[in-house]
């Protein structure tokens, strides 16, 4: 599989087209709005093609995929074009600005038979896929989660702060808090939150929700640009798991369980999650098989994202 990457932003620089080159597939164009800085890059990274526009990459016969790791106000653009031009598209979290903008983009790509992914990394890491078989089979029935992902972002400007490019702190970071919920106590009936700008930007730089389901179910989500932490914590009726630094977990990793009054703790070898995230797009696109997060996911996260949103500014409880 042949790449095209649309940005030269950060992650695509210095995680996920790395984590391309690792596999059998290649990035063999990458496109910048500046044709210099395109070649920078290119050269940096030794991609073989550099573009001065996100037009010309998509022009570009060789390419059979694009990675899309634009703001997010731009990721609904870019993936439709790419999916004009017959490319499947791995494209970063979230997918879209809200729910209704997730399911034009997911019908779009339907009607033009490419496959849809969206970049939860941590998805694929198997400590994630191990918490999940130790919640199913050891904890009972869940009945709360509490999952949260700050991390300290420098002054000065950031697309993160810009609310014509969806910014906001639940949008970069707090998404993944929300999927974790989801992942563990399916989809809430209803979400209550408050918010805060203390950067005076447009967009909330810290919010905490609460998000109820069937059977007295509760899961607590909160993201922030101050402190750094990111965990979930999964409590049931037989036992309780714990996982820290959860959803960029570099290096040695653990997860931490008890049942029954004993603990355990399992140990996770350093592993590439975005490399395993790119050959999960790779299976999917090869077997016609949709990804583990695909656009019904997505779609469904965008949901509880809004109902956050909505609760903020009317100040009371929304309904999903």
């Amino acid at each position: 599989m042949n790449f095209g990457v649309i940005s030269t932003a950060n992650i695509g620089r210095k995680r996920v087209i790395p984590a391309i080159q690792r596999t059998d597939a290649t990035v063999q164009a990458i496109a910048s709005r500046e044709q210099a800085r395109a070649e920078e890059v290119a050269a940096d990274l030794d991609i073989p093609r550099a573009y001065g526009s996100y037009e010309e990459l998509l022009e570009d016969d060789d390419l059979n995929a694009v990675y899309n790791p634009l703001p997010n106000s731009l990721h609904a653009k870019w993936t439709k074009r790419a999916a004009d031009a017959g490319l499947d598209v791995l494209c970063e979290k979230p997918l879209a600005v809200d729910a209704d903008q997730a399911r034009e983009m997911v019908g779009y790509c339907d009607d033009q038979n490419v496959t849809l992914m969206e970049a939860f990394m941590y998805r694929y890491h198997p400590r994630t896929e191990r918490a999940v078989e130790v919640a199913d089979s050891y904890l009972g029935e869940i009945r709360r989660v509490d999952a949260q992902f700050h991390f300290a972002l420098p002054e000065g400007y950031n697309v993160r702060l810009d609310p014509a490019l969806a910014g906001g702190s639940l949008m970069d970071v707090g998404c993944y808090a929300v999927t974790a919920a989801r992942l563990f106590l399916g989809e809430p009936e209803s979400a209550y939150a408050t918010a805060v700008d203390r950067r005076d930007c447009g967009v909330e730089t810290s919010l905490t929700g609460l998000l109820e389901f069937t059977g007295d179910r509760t899961a607590t989500v909160s993201a922030g640009f101050g402190e750094s932490v990111h965990q979930y914590r999964v409590l049931g009726t037989e036992g309780h798991l714990e996982v820290d630094r959860a959803f960029v977990p570099d290096g040695e990793t653990t997860l931490r369980y008890t049942v029954g009054g004993r603990t355990v703790e399992e140990m996770y070898d350093p592993v590439d999650q975005y490399r395993l995230e790119v050959e999960a797009f790779i299976k999917a696109v090869e077997s016609g098989n949709p990804p583990r997060t695909d656009g019904t996911e997505a779609i469904k996260t965008m949901r509880v994202v809004d109902a956050l949103y909505e609760s903020v500014d009317r100040g009371e409880p929304a309904s999903l």
